[in-house]
């Protein structure tokens, strides 16, 4: 019998492992940045819709664009296209990471290589909070790689991987592609992505929580922020 278990941070809080995953709470989360350097990029806007099980409540989202600490470059323009003057007048990450934390309270946070996301806002909830994100995470980069070694004959797992991108990946899966790094955006295909893994996760056997956090741990190691920054073009 599962129980109740922790995610292993300290404070964090309790989740019933035994819970279906068609009926558990997510928030699928984006952020976009100024770079992938966490000691000296940050936050520029932050993004999430929450689900319930398959189900995607697009009337139930959050998007906050973000004054950063650091001046945005012409590089990170290109690719968010989030301009200086659009976060002049907004409030920095302090107003924007309470709100955001508020929005999704104890749910399971989905995300796209979602150590990079929390990298940033682990870094944010320290030092204005004391202590890190403390929800349990699924990264659906994982769950899809999990996936592929057991669904060898799924149309978009027969073939060798050509990109782990998000978008690449999601127009695989018939997604379409809207708003390419905008952070609602993002969090919204996110969202779909999992919609089309949770029928495939119960395929394959995973049908609780408990088993879905343990296959969903974040990719993360020394060259993360490389592939997904470099091969995975995030």
């Amino acid at each position: 019998m599962f129980g109740r278990f922790r995610t292993g941070r300290p404070g964090s809080p309790a989740i019933d492992a035994a819970l279906s995953i068609t009926q558990a709470r997510y928030v699928s989360i984006d952020t976009e940045l100024t770079g992938l350097d966490e000691k000296r990029d940050a936050i520029v806007s932050l993004g999430a819709v929450r689900m319930t099980g398959g189900t995607i409540r697009l009337g139930e989202t959050f998007y906050r664009l973000v004054k950063p600490a650091k001046a945005l470059t012409a590089e990170s323009v290109v690719i968010h296209e989030i301009t200086p003057s659009d976060v002049e007048e907004v409030p920095g990450i302090d107003a924007a990471l309470a709100e955001f934390l508020g929005f999704c309270g104890n749910d399971i946070l989905l995300g796209h290589f979602l150590s990079i996301d929390l990298g940033f806002l682990n870094r944010e909830a320290k030092r204005q909070f004391g202590s890190p994100v403390k929800n349990a995470v699924v990264d659906t980069f994982s769950v899809h790689e999990w996936l592929r070694l057991r669904l060898r004959d799924h149309p978009c797992f027969a073939s060798p991987a050509r990109s782990c991108q998000l978008y690449d990946i999601a127009k695989c899966f018939g997604i379409p592609v809207n708003g390419a790094h905008n952070a609602l955006m993002d969090a919204y295909t996110t969202a779909q992505l999992f919609q089309w893994m949770i029928p495939m996760l119960q395929t394959a056997g995973v049908r609780d929580i408990g088993s879905l956090v343990k296959i969903g741990i974040p990719f993360e190691g020394g060259e993360s922020t490389k592939l997904a920054g470099e091969y995975c073009n995030l």
